[in-house]
């Protein structure tokens, strides 16, 4: 899944459904940067974590 995410995409973190809503900033090989709602800006290793994409 990870591997079609661009900057704009919004995505919820599986495990942390408590950050809400955010907004992809980068996409740097398996670093994805992406600023949550409740989180602020968390850069996330997408070879360990599938992030869920948002409608």
């Amino acid at each position: 899944m990870n591997s079609i995410l661009a900057p704009g995409m919004r995505v919820r973190h599986p495990q942390q459904p408590e950050w809400g809503i955010g907004q992809v900033q980068s996409v740097i090989g398996s670093r994805i940067t992406v600023n949550f709602e409740h989180a602020g800006k968390v850069v996330i290793n997408g070879d360990v974590i599938d992030l869920d994409l948002v409608a």
